[in-house]
């Protein structure tokens, strides 16, 4: 082995911990990326999972909570540390030379999480007004499917109603009401239906929805007759203003009963598979029979059971059950996304000062 002089290795141990420490000094950017998926990520998940266990616990007449992430801060610190030390000894010594190197690193994560309970005077009062119908419109005008939308959020349409699930017991939607969503689902499509919001000085803003008939195919002009048929409108009217309203409104009026976010929640709770056990001790709502299970507008299904779902595209784990919705559950999986917009929409934050739980995760 070829003897290194005790100068020389003093060079190299130098220029080992600069190289070291020049590569390491900018942690900071290169966390970015990973922070934000990551974090993202999360809290979509947690959101998801939040939302469905508050739909589940509203079968068993449990009260709903909800937490907000108000803010993380991500800290990061490095710390290096380097030693040299050397003997250098008479010929005649016995232990002859000798050279030491030492080298310490250390590395922190430590975010810090801050989370807000979901309460106050501002925030029961979204989760129990009617999300208002302008806001609904707008999600078709952005592209979301009309039946979709205005299935889940409308309770009624100029007194046509919708399916509801109210203390247990469900009352299925009017004919009328299903054939009405579907031709506005294909009027849609063919772009012969919007909505604008019109500002006047004395009424503030107004949403009018408005059906075209120039340019529109003939079909198109049919199922625009029908949709105004099915829904107690003036055949002769291309636009008609959006009021909130669960009975039938003027002529020149579309009266839209609106659903609160409770309501949309206990909707989608009435699609919960319940446990045997539970439906038998009365610990939880009984609602759909098990002959609905099958039926098309079952196809958001909350599903149950003893064993975790490997293949879930969320599932909570509550009173020893799981509760999840299959990843291939396409409508149910929508249906979930499109709650959290609802939930923007009904105007459920609250800005007041609020008690703050933050949690230094170590």
């Amino acid at each position: 082995m070829p003897f290194i002089a005790p100068r020389r290795c003093l060079q190299l141990a130098v220029l080992a911990a600069a190289v070291s420490v020049s590569g390491c000094s900018h942690i900071g950017p290169d966390t970015v990326t990973v922070d934000r998926f990551d974090y993202s990520s999360t809290i979509a998940e947690s959101w998801k999972e939040q939302l469905l266990l508050n739909i589940v616990k509203l079968r068993y007449m449990d009260l709903p909570v909800f937490i907000d992430v108000s803010s993380i801060v991500a800290g990061y610190s490095l710390e290096t540390a380097g030693s040299l030390a050397g003997q250098i000894s008479s010929a005649d010594a016995i232990q002859g030379n000798s050279v030491l190197l030492g080298a310490s690193g250390k590395y922190t994560d430590r975010p810090t999480i801050t989370y807000v309970p979901l309460t106050g005077q501002k925030f029961l009062a979204g989760l129990l007004t009617p999300i208002d119908p302008k806001n609904i419109f707008s999600m078709l005008q952005s592209g979301y499917a009309a039946d979709f939308v205005l299935g889940l959020t409308v309770d009624a349409l100029n007194g046509v109603r919708n399916r509801s699930a109210v203390a247990g017991i469900v009352r299925e939607a009017d004919p009328e009401f299903i054939r009405a969503l579907q031709l506005l689902r294909e009027i849609q499509a063919a772009g012969a239906v919007g909505m604008r919001v019109e500002t006047d000085k004395d009424k503030g803003k107004t949403a009018v929805l408005f059906m075209r008939s120039n340019d529109i195919q003939p079909e198109i002009l049919l199922k625009q007759k029908e949709v105004r048929r099915l829904l107690h409108l003036p055949e002769g009217r291309q636009q008609f203003v959006l009021r909130y309203s669960p009975v039938r409104g003027d002529d020149n009026e579309l009266a839209v009963s609106s659903r609160s976010m409770l309501q949309i929640m206990t909707a989608y709770s009435s699609f919960v598979d319940i446990p045997a056990e539970h439906l038998e001790d009365h610990s939880a709502l009984p609602s759909l029979k098990n002959g609905d299970i099958d039926r098309p507008e079952t196809r958001i299904l909350i599903r149950s059971g003893k064993t975790k779902p490997k293949h879930a595209y969320t599932a909570v784990y509550y009173r020893d059950y799981w509760f999840w919705i299959d990843d291939s559950n396409l409508a149910a999986k929508r249906a979930l996304s499109a709650a959290i917009f609802f939930f923007t929409l009904a105007e459920t934050g609250d800005n007041e000062k609020l008690p703050l739980i933050t949690i230094p995760a170590q």
